[in-house]
């Protein structure tokens, strides 16, 4: 999967994000596919946009005074922050504008021209990013979403950016391709987006055709107060199941092992474990989850001379 690919030039979060925002990149990032699938997996990309956390440095670059700003001398794009209000995500980040209504249907064509992208570049899966602070996510809180139009205020209206961009999206997204949707259960401060409103979402994208969310955790404010360590994820994740039997759920930031995926698994609390940080650690995670777990998956040519015999117990 790729990981937030931005559908707009300002919606990446740093100058040096990847983007699918214009045909252009269909050929390069269809080679990408193409090498995930020669290894015999399904390949998936991420469509995002950063909303209020857009033009900012990255983390190679962050300075002593904690400011996260991009300025058009280091490549940023200040003037084009833009989220669903007037509100900042903390002082080391632009103020965004609040988008008008010409904007929003800006944004929701470059979602679906996105999508259309993806599939002529060959990805078998979409996963619409509306967690962890990007903009669907900014737009579904009342903690960054104070508008007073039909984009804010009450539940219908905070998740209509969403669930608009999901029905697009799913007009031009072959049927036989499954669409993901990020979530973030819960932001973990007073007032903020809870796990009920999750639950509330969840069904509603299965009726518009979203076969899959990734639950994840806070992202939309620095004073989020959430419990560490995977095992809160993998509960979370269980609940939603058990309140909506027959949508899958997938959870993440849980695998330090292949055995501890299989676990999560096999016990029913997720359909799916998705991993991130664990594949920048480790490139080569999954080989070595899949000898811990004896487990035959397809190795890339030029590391077939390194493949280690299956009755092994360690990869290295």
């Amino acid at each position: 999967m790729l990981e937030a690919t931005a559908v707009l030039p300002e919606a990446r979060i740093t100058p040096g994000c990847l983007g699918i925002w214009k045909n252009e990149h269909i050929n390069g990032l269809g080679r990408i596919a193409a090498a995930m699938k020669k290894c015999g997996t399904v390949s998936g990309i991420q469509l995002g946009h950063s909303g209020r956390l857009g033009s900012s440095i990255p983390l190679n670059e962050y300075s002593e005074d904690g400011s996260c700003k991009a300025g058009a001398d280091r490549g940023g794009w200040p003037e084009s922050v833009f989220g669903p209000s007037s509100i900042p995500f903390s002082n080391q980040f632009w103020a965004p504008k609040e988008l008008n209504k010409v904007q929003i249907e800006r944004i929701q064509q470059a979602f679906v021209d996105a999508a259309v992208r993806a599939d002529k570049a060959g990805f078998d899966v979409i996963d619409i990013h509306a967690a962890y602070g990007m903009l669907l996510n900014q737009f579904l809180s009342p903690i960054s979403n104070t508008r007073t139009d039909k984009y804010g205020g009450t539940f219908e209206n905070r998740t209509r950016m969403l669930i608009e961009i999901v029905e697009r999206i799913r007009q031009v997204w072959p049927k036989r391709k499954p669409l993901f949707a990020s979530l973030s259960v819960l932001e973990g401060v007073d007032g903020g987006w809870s796990f009920e409103g999750t639950v509330q979402l969840a069904q509603l994208l299965a009726s518009k055709g979203v076969d899959m969310s990734e639950l994840s955790m806070g992202g939309n404010s620095p004073s989020a107060n959430i419990p560490g360590g995977p095992e809160f994820k993998i509960e979370m994740a269980r609940k939603v199941k058990q309140r909506l039997p027959g949508f899958l759920v997938a959870t993440v930031g849980v695998a330090s092992s292949g055995d501890q995926a299989n676990r999560v698994l096999e016990e029913g609390c997720a359909d799916a474990v998705f991993s991130g940080r664990k594949y920048l650690r480790n490139p080569s995670f999954v080989l070595s989850a899949a000898c811990e777990l004896g487990v035959n998956v397809q190795w890339i040519d030029q590391y077939q001379c390194a493949r280690p015999n299956l009755k092994y117990d360690t990869f290295f």
